[in-house]
């Protein structure tokens, strides 16, 4: 389902001391703009921002990029990174988010950045054989991403798409990834510390299992 334009977003994201205008321009340095060595976890399409507010609240010793297209999901994401931070009484100190292609995820970050894990929720699925080199986890975007991943930095892959998950298992093979941990049911699992996305609440309400793994880059 299309989201409504929100005339709202851009000018209220334009003036979020934590929203990367031009983020172009810190391709090698985004260390120096968060300003301290801490690890940097990245997620690749952070929608709303459900996860992001939940997992960048609770773990202050790292330092999050959450990326997204649309400025209305990343406009809602804005409100509940803050609200999060806020019922803990806190600045938002270790978020910056931002615009930008996945496709082009070269653009911004380069092997100065060293991503120490990125995270992959809930993707399109992108299911028509043309389309399938668009999946965020298709071999292509998988060696973008080793280029800043740092060594035996991980990729965590959540998906309610059964086909998504059997061939990307096969992407990361061929990509040189090692998977280090796999379920097909991630909610009985023996994982902890899961935090769940709106699309998993809403999938796991209508009876579909998460998949789940963990990519390890093995070099």
């Amino acid at each position: 389902m299309r989201m409504r334009k929100k005339p709202w977003a851009r000018p209220e994201l334009e003036g979020c001391n934590f929203f990367v205008v031009n983020p172009k321009e810190y391709k090698g340095k985004w260390k120096e703009l968060f300003g301290n060595t801490k690890p940097i976890y990245l997620e690749l399409g952070c929608g709303k921002g459900t996860f992001m507010a939940v997992h960048s609240s609770q773990n202050s010793d790292n330092n999050y990029i959450a990326i997204d297209i649309k400025d209305e999901v990343l406009g809602l994401a804005k409100r509940n990174i803050e609200k999060a931070y806020e019922e803990q009484n806190r600045s938002v100190d270790n978020v910056k988010l931002m615009a930008q292609e996945i496709g082009l995820i070269s653009e911004i970050l380069g092997e100065e950045d060293v991503i120490s894990r990125i995270y992959i929720n809930f993707c399109n699925p992108w299911p028509k054989e043309k389309h399938k080199k668009r999946r965020l986890t298709h071999t292509r975007q998988l060696e973008q991403y080793k280029i800043f991943l740092k060594s035996d930095g991980e990729i965590y892959f959540k998906t309610d798409d059964d086909e998504l998950f059997e061939e990307s298992l096969e992407y990361f093979k061929e990509a040189g990834f090692k998977i280090t941990y796999i379920t097909y049911d991630l909610h009985k699992s023996d994982f902890k510390g899961n935090v769940e996305t709106e699309h998993e609440r809403m999938f796991t309400k209508q009876g579909i299992k998460t998949k789940f793994l963990i990519a390890m880059k093995d070099n």
